[in-house]
Order: structure tokens, then C-alpha cells, then sequence
């Protein structure tokens, strides 16, 4: 138990004087100022004028130019990725990227009057991490968490932490499951995503 206690209070040491070094404020202080400018984009597409497919294709660019969308979708797909023919692993980043932007816009208009207020921001072994808290009228307030990739270069979204639950882990087991169940066909999943489009688009 003692030799636990002390290996603990050594990495809390680490991880103490790994915060406090320059760079790593520094990467942590530019992903916040990434998060805020994205996420000033964001709220003044939901809240401000425009159509649903005006307020949709605005959505989409900020998405494409902040979010790590084909990272992210490999990352969902799992090992699966790997079994795919090239052709089905474009395909199904093409539809990754639909899905993505039709998930967020599909219900824009609850989201009006939405703001958020920044948090604290740190580095997490190689990605920062930035908190926030949205703010819905007639909703509580959510407790969001942001997680960005190489901060001080290419500045990318890769992961949304919404209340404790990751948004790509929780995708990520979606389709498994879902592949699980249809004999792991790739082909299957990319059909199912075809169809989640049409029905939302």
C-alpha cells in the first residue's frame, strides 16, 4: 500500500509539474481561443437570420474547418476499418460527414437562444482539453467538454465530452453493435447511413 500511495503521489507530482510547464499552458491557452471562435461561429449561425438550408450549409464549412470529421469517422468505424475496401472507406467517410452535419442541424431550431460560457482549459496527454457550459432557454445548463488535437499548429476538434459522455465513443459502440448484428458488413452499415440521411434530410 505504501509503495501505491507513493507511486500516486508521484504521478500527481507529474502531472502537476507537466501543467505548470510553459508549453503546456500555452497549447492549452490556444485551444481554448479556438473553441471560443468556433464556438462564437456556431451560436451566431443558430441564433441568427438566414434559411434551415442557408443555417445547414453555414453549419457544414465551420464543421469541415474545425472538426476532424475523417479522423473522427475512422475512429467510430473501429477495426472495422480496416476490413472495408477502399472504395466503402470513402464511401463512408462521404456519408460520415453528412451524417455529421445532419445530426447537428436536424433540430437547429430547439437550439435557439443557445450561448455558452468558457471554462478551465488543459492538456491531456497529447490533445487539450477545454470545458464550457451551454445554456439553452427552459433547458439546464450542460457541462461540455472539448477535446482538441494538435492545438498550437492544426487546431481540430476530435472529441465532444456532453455531460461525461463522449459523443465518438458512444458512435463508435452505435456501430459496432449495429455491425455486430448484421453479419460485419460494412456495406450494410454504409445502406443504414444512406437511408438516416434521406429520412432527415
Amino acid at each position: 500500500m505504501t509503495h501505491r500511495r507513493q507511486f500516486l503521489l508521484f504521478a500527481a507530482a507529474s502531472g502537476v509539474a507537466l501543467a505548470a510547464r510553459p508549453g503546456f499552458a500555452q497549447s492549452a491557452e490556444k485551444a481554448a481561443a479556438f473553441v471560443k471562435s468556433t464556438g462564437d461561429k456556431l451560436v451566431a449561425i443558430v441564433n441568427g437570420p438566414g434559411s434551415a438550408e442557408q443555417k445547414r450549409a453555414a453549419m457544414s464549412r465551420v464543421i469541415n474547418t474545425a472538426v476532424d470529421v475523417d479522423g473522427v469517422g475512422r475512429f467510430c468505424l473501429g477495426r472495422y476499418w480496416r476490413q472495408a475496401t477502399p472504395q466503402q472507406q470513402k464511401e463512408y467517410l462521404r456519408l460520415f460527414h453528412e451524417v455529421l452535419v445532419t445530426n447537428i442541424t436536424a433540430k437547429l431550431g430547439e437550439y435557439q437562444g443557445v450561448s455558452f460560457v468558457m471554462g478551465r482549459s488543459h492538456m491531456q496527454d497529447e490533445n487539450a482539453v477545454v470545458s464550457t457550459t451551454v445554456n439553452r432557454p427552459n433547458n439546464p445548463p450542460t457541462a461540455v467538454d472539448w477535446v482538441i488535437a494538435d492545438p498550437n499548429a492544426n487546431p481540430r476538434i476530435v472529441d465532444v465530452v456532453a455531460e461525461g459522455t463522449s459523443l465518438r465513443l458512444t458512435q463508435r459502440s452505435d456501430y459496432a453493435s449495429y455491425l455486430v448484428h448484421n453479419n460485419n458488413s460494412v456495406e450494410a452499415l454504409i445502406t443504414a447511413m444512406k437511408n438516416q440521411i434521406s429520412q432527415n434530410g
